[in-house]
C-alpha cells in the first residue's frame, strides 16, 4: 500500500506529521465538535464510498469484467467527480482536523479509485489503438486546436463530457468521433490521477503503450537502425531502395506519426506542461533520432554511384521542406537532440553535395586531351554526360542555392567577368549556384577547346566546337539551367556557336567561293570561262568529298549552316553558269568541263552534315558526274 501522505504543494498526504487521535483526545479531554464543513466531508466520503466500492474489482466480479467508461459514460463522469470531491475533502481534513481517522479511510478509497482509473486508462489506450493511431489523431485537428477546442468545464472543475462529445460529433465523421471520445476520456482520467498525486502510474501506462505504436510505425515505414559499415556493404540498388523508403517515411512521419502523437500527448496531458514534454520526449525521441540519423549515414558513406548525388539532394529536400513542422513538433527543450540530429544530417548532406560536385569537376579536368575527335565532329561523350548531369542538378536549383550560399565562389582569376555579374542587371553579384553552374560549364568548354587545339583539320575543329557548344546551349534552354544561368548567358553562347559556324564556313568553303569571279557576269574569253569551270569543279569536288563526312547534330544549326553556304555559292555559280556555259558548248567533252548544274550544287549542299562516312564523297561525286554528263549531253545534242 502507498504511504499515506499529503502536501498542498505536491498533492500528497503524510499522517506522520500530525498527532495521533488518542494523544489529541487526552490533551483536550472533550469530544471534537462536528462543524458544517465536516458534515460536507462526511457526505462526500459516503458518496465516494458507495460508487468507488461499486467499481472495485477486488470486491465485485461485475467490476472486474466490466469497463466503467464503456458501460456507462455518465457514471464514469460521476466517478471522476466523486474522486475530485474526495480529493477536496482530504485537503479539508488536513486543514481542519488532521487527526481524523476518516483521512485513512479516504486514502484507502483513493487508492481503490486510482487502481480503477489506472485500469480504465490502460483499456482505453489498448482498445483504441486503431482510433488513436497518429493518422486519425492528426486528421482530427491541429495541435493548437486540440488544446483549446475542448475546454468546457462544469462548475466543479470536471470536463463537460456530454457537451463536448455532442459538439465534436456534429462536425467529424464516425471514426474521428471515436478518436475524439477516447481522447476526451483519457484526458479526464489523466487530469484526475495527476491532481490526486498518481501522475507516475498514469504516465507509465501511457508511455509504454504509445511508444510501442511509434516504434512499430517507424519499423513499418522501413526505417531500421543501421551502422556505417552496413551502409558501405550494401549494393547501390539496395541502398537506393532504402533511401526511397526513407523519403516516404519522412513525409508520413512529420505529417502523421510524430505530429499525431504530439497532438494526442498535448491533449491528454494539457493540464501539465512538464508531463506533456516528458511523455512526448520519451515516446518519440528514439524513433525520431533514428529517422533523422539515416541521411547522415548515407552522406558519410563511401558508396559511389552516379545517382547518389540526386538521392542526397532528395534527402536534403525532404528535411528542409519539412523543417518548420519538425521544429514545431520537437519544440521542447528535451527534444533538442532530435532537432540537432536533423540539422546535422542537413549539414552532412550539404558537405556531400559540395564534395561530389568538386569530384565531378576534377573528373572533367582529368579527361584526356589526347582523345581524337570522332564521328565527324559530333557531340562528345563528355559533353553529353556533363550536360545531362547538370540539367538534372538544375531541377534542385533552389536546394543547391541553399547549399552553395556560403560556399566560396570559383577563383575569380580563372573565370571570365561575365560569369560573375550580369550586364543586363545592376552591379550585384550573380547567385552562388549560378556561378557554380557557369563555372562547371566553362570547365567543360575549356576541355573541349583543349581537344581541338592540336587537331590538324581546323575545319573539323570548328564543326566540333559548334556542335558541342550548340548542345550545351540547347540543354540550358530546355532545362531549369535557363533560370539558373539567365538569358544573357544563353544569348552570349548562341553568338559563339554562330561564330564557330562562320569560321568553319570561311575555312572550308572559302576556296569554293573564291573559285568564282567577283563579277560572275563579266565578259571573259571562252578559255577563261573554261578554266573557271574546271577550277570550280575541282575545288567543289574536293571540298564536298572532305565535308560530306562531317556531322552537325542540331537540325536547326544544320539547316542554318547549309542555307548560309548555299547562299554564298549557288547564286554566284548560277549567274556564272547562265552567262558562260554557252562559251564552252562547242568544246569536246563539254560534260567534263561543266560538271555541275546550279541545281546539282544546291542538292549536294543540302546533303551536307549528315555524316555520310562510307565513301559517300567519292560515290556522290561519281553519281553527280554521271547525271550531269547525261543532262549536258541531252542539252547539246
Amino acid at each position: 500500500m502507498r504511504s499515506i501522505c499529503f502536501n498542498s504543494k505536491t498533492s500528497s498526504f503524510s499522517m506522520s506529521r500530525y498527532p495521533s487521535p488518542a494523544r489529541n483526545s487526552i490533551s483536550t479531554g472533550t469530544p471534537p465538535r462536528r462543524s458544517f464543513s465536516e458534515s460536507l466531508i462526511e457526505q462526500s466520503i459516503e458518496a465516494a464510498t458507495v460508487l468507488i466500492n461499486k467499481w472495485n474489482p477486488e470486491t465485485s466480479t461485475y467490476a472486474k469484467v466490466t469497463s466503467l467508461f464503456y458501460e456507462s459514460k455518465s457514471e464514469a463522469m460521476k466517478f471522476i467527480r466523486c474522486v475530485n470531491d474526495l480529493q477536496k475533502s482530504m485537503h479539508a481534513m488536513v486543514v481542519e482536523n488532521s487527526t481524523s481517522e476518516k483521512l485513512v479511510h479516504a486514502q484507502n478509497l483513493m487508492q481503490i479509485a486510482m487502481k480503477r482509473l489506472q485500469k480504465e486508462f490502460y483499456q482505453i489506450l489498448s482498445m483504441n489503438r486503431a482510433h488513436l493511431d497518429p493518422e486519425s489523431v492528426s486528421a482530427r485537428s491541429s495541435r493548437a486546436s486540440a488544446r483549446s477546442s475542448i475546454s468546457d468545464y462544469d462548475d466543479d472543475g470536471s470536463v463537460s463530457h456530454d457537451d463536448e462529445v455532442r459538439n465534436v460529433g456534429d462536425s467529424i465523421d464516425e471514426v474521428e468521433e471515436v478518436s475524439s471520445i477516447a481522447m476526451t476520456d483519457l484526458r479526464s482520467i489523466a487530469e484526475c490521477m495527476i491532481s490526486s498525486g498518481y501522475a507516475k502510474e498514469c504516465i507509465s501506462i501511457y508511455k509504454i503503450i504509445r511508444k510501442s505504436i511509434i516504434d512499430e510505425g517507424i519499423y513499418r515505414l522501413g526505417v531500421e537502425k543501421m551502422s556505417s559499415s552496413q551502409i558501405n556493404k550494401m549494393d547501390w540498388e539496395v541502398l537506393d531502395r532504402r533511401i526511397k523508403d526513407w523519403l516516404e517515411a519522412v513525409k508520413i512521419s512529420t505529417a502523421t506519426l510524430f505530429n499525431g502523437e504530439r497532438i494526442l500527448c498535448d491533449h491528454v496531458f494539457a493540464s501539465s506542461d512538464s508531463i506533456r514534454e516528458s511523455c512526448f520526449t520519451e515516446i518519440s525521441k528514439e524513433g525520431a533520432t533514428l529517422l533523422f540519423g539515416f541521411p547522415e549515414l548515407v552522406a558519410k558513406s563511401k558508396k559511389s554511384h552516379p545517382e547518389k548525388i540526386f538521392r542526397v539532394l532528395d534527402m536534403y529536400t525532404a528535411i528542409s521542406t519539412n523543417w518548420v513542422e519538425i521544429d514545431s513538433i520537437f519544440s521542447f527543450e528535451s527534444t533538442v537532440t532530435v532537432r540537432a540530429q536533423a540539422l546535422n544530417s542537413l549539414n552532412k548532406l550539404s558537405d556531400t553535395v559540395r564534395s561530389m560536385l568538386s569530384e565531378f569537376e576534377s573528373t572533367m579536368q582529368k579527361d584526356s586531351l589526347k582523345s581524337k575527335i570522332h564521328g565527324g565532329g559530333g557531340v562528345h561523350t563528355l559533353t553529353l554526360t556533363t550536360m545531362n548531369y547538370l540539367s538534372l542538378l538544375a531541377d534542385y536549383s533552389n536546394i543547391l542555392a541553399d547549399i552553395f550560399a556560403d560556399w566560396p565562389p570559383p577563383p575569380r582569376s580563372s573565370l571570365p567577368e561575365s560569369y560573375f555579374e550580369s550586364p543586363s542587371t545592376d552591379d550585384s553579384p550573380a547567385p552562388a549556384i549560378s556561378m557554380r553552374m557557369a563555372w562547371l560549364i566553362l570547365v567543360l568548354l575549356c576541355k573541349l577547346d583543349g581537344k581541338v587545339e592540336h587537331h590538324k583539320d581546323v575545319c573539323l575543329s570548328y564543326i566540333f566546337l559548334a556542335n558541342n557548344l550548340s548542345h550545351v546551349v540547347s540543354k540550358v534552354q530546355t532545362s531549369n539551367l535557363k533560370y539558373v544561368l539567365g538569358e544573357d548567358w544563353i544569348t552570349k553562347h548562341e553568338a559563339k556557336v554562330k561564330l564557330f559556324a562562320a569560321n568553319y564556313e570561311r575555312l572550308a568553303w572559302g576556296p569554293v567561293i573564291a573559285a568564282l569571279p567577283e563579277n560572275p557576269t563579266a565578259a571573259i574569253t571562252p578559255p577563261q570561262a573554261k578554266e573557271i569551270f574546271r577550277k570550280f569543279n575541282a575545288t567543289f569536288d574536293e571540298t564536298f568529298r572532305k565535308q560530306s563526312s562531317f556531322v552537325v547534330s542540331d537540325p536547326k544549326l544544320r539547316d542554318e549552316m547549309k542555307v548560309s553556304i548555299a547562299r554564298k555559292i549557288v547564286p554566284s555559280y548560277r549567274e556564272f553558269y547562265d552567262a558562260h556555259r554557252s562559251n564552252v558548248v562547242g568544246e569536246r567533252n563539254v560534260g567534263l568541263i561543266v560538271r555541275f548544274a546550279p541545281e546539282d550544287v544546291g542538292n549536294y549542299l543540302s546533303d551536307l552534315f549528315f555524316g555520310n562516312n562510307n565513301n559517300s564523297g567519292s560515290t556522290s561525286v561519281s553519281s553527280l558526274y554521271s547525271s550531269s554528263h547525261q543532262r549536258h549531253s541531252r542539252s547539246t545534242a
